[in-house]
């Protein structure tokens, strides 16, 4: 009796810790990564400061992205999250991007600046796939809630700038230096308090061929088609939907367009949070796959019919709080099948991999938006971005035949 009794309360004791972990995790790794939106609640002070152009402030808003591509490349080429201790990683990666991001105030030319945004990016991606796995040793049953709250926790900190800004904007260098204290604070919280859980995942020596093949897998394959075709959808919408309600503002004649522009935009990126938290609950019960299908065919669909009503000011806004909630409530789920379906040593790497792809491919779409708008109008343009979710909803239902069966034979 007394030996099961000090078993339950073990059990309790690790659930009770779980959930502080997770919470810590969640302000750490939202602290750290304002380092990555630390220039877009400023890009109009920086674009004054620096003469940018329009292809200036393209290359400022996906400098940190095409910095984090080449990180997770590298990260995952050494195989560092799986050698090395997560949060030491993530300690690292947290004071690096607070330094790197620091050198903002004695950078006055925009080259440099966005060879400093580049690395910015390099330094995060040392942070978030070791995140994502290092919180997953603390749960298994309840996994999918975890990484929700930790991908709603990166929502509303992507949110933030737009409220910033809707609110008459800070001194740059004030946001500067801020989003570096924040991150070295965040990197400092999970140094100190987050250990490797019950959970853990084998340390694995350097073998990025091996890998490389996991990715054969028919159920690894189609997890991470449908999260590229969520990547496709998600960072354009987010880098876009300002501009594209501020014109839907003053095409209806509306004062102070930009003001609420910005105010609707931070309401729309951060219900995402919400989003996320709920598609995590919905995930541990129905499966994870489930939930991402839905999630990809509800933003697909608002994609599709948000740019055809442009006339109608709330309407867009409605339909845009739904694709906000929609667009990134399967992000997590994604990490949580990878950690679920790969090969256990080779986890922390094939996330990286996962990642890195999924990053290198908001690039060309980011790009191509304006340009499409410029030719055919929003309405097409949203379109586009539709095609993704076609596609990752098409994959989830793939991976919903094959996850218990690769989970069956890998564990």
């Amino acid at each position: 009796m007394s030996a099961t009794t000090s078993r339950g309360s073990d059990g309790m004791a690790v659930d009770a810790r779980r959930w502080k972990i997770l919470g810590v995790m969640a302000l750490s790794i939202m602290c750290i990564l304002t380092t990555w939106f630390s220039a877009t609640a400023v890009v109009h002070q920086l674009t004054e400061r620096l003469a940018l152009s329009d292809t200036g402030r393209v290359w400022l808003t996906i400098s940190v992205q095409l910095g984090f591509v080449g990180g997770a490349l590298c990260s995952a080429f050494f195989g560092l999250a799986d050698r090395y201790a997560g949060r030491r990683l993530i300690f690292v990666g947290a004071l690096a991007a607070a330094t790197v991001n620091l050198c903002l105030l004695w950078l006055d030319l925009a080259v440099w600046v966005i060879v400093a945004r580049m690395l910015t990016g390099f330094c995060l991606a040392i942070v978030y796939p070791p995140a994502m796995k290092l919180i997953s040793t603390w749960f298994l049953a309840q996994r999918g809630v975890a990484l929700g709250v930790v991908i709603g926790a990166i929502t509303v900190g992507s949110a933030t700038p737009h409220l910033v800004n809707a609110l008459g904007g800070l001194s740059w260098e004030i946001v500067v230096v801020s989003t570096s204290a924040f991150s070295a604070v965040g990197g400092l919280l999970v140094a100190g308090f987050i250990k490797e859980g019950p959970y853990p995942y084998p340390s694995q020596r350097f073998q990025p061929i091996a890998a490389l093949r996991c990715f054969k897998e028919p159920a690894v394959f189609w997890v991470t088609v449908g999260y590229l075709g969520h990547m496709w959808e998600l960072y354009a919408m987010w880098a876009w939907f300002a501009v594209f309600y501020q014109f839907v503002l003053q095409h209806a004649g509306v004062e102070n367009s930009a003001v609420i522009a910005s105010f609707a935009t931070f309401c729309v990126i951060g219900i995402g949070g919400a989003g996320c938290v709920i598609a995590g609950i919905t995930s541990d019960r129905w499966g994870r796959s489930t939930t991402a299908f839905w999630s990809l065919v509800a933003s697909g669909l608002m994609a599709a019919s948000i740019g055809s009503a442009s006339a109608y000011p709330w309407l867009v806004f409605l339909l845009a709080l739904i694709w906000g909630f929609s667009i990134v409530a399967d992000s997590a789920q994604f990490s949580a099948l990878l950690t679920e379906v790969a090969r256990r040593e080779y986890v922390g790497s094939v996330l990286t991999l996962q990642v890195a792809m999924g990053y290198l491919l908001t690039v060309p779409i980011i790009w191509i938006i304006p340009v499409l708008v410029r030719r055919w109008g929003w309405e097409w343009a949203f379109l586009v971005l539709s095609a993704g979710s076609l596609a990752g909803a098409y994959a989830m239902r793939r991976t919903h035949k094959l996850a218990a069966g690769a989970m069956a034979a890998i564990h």
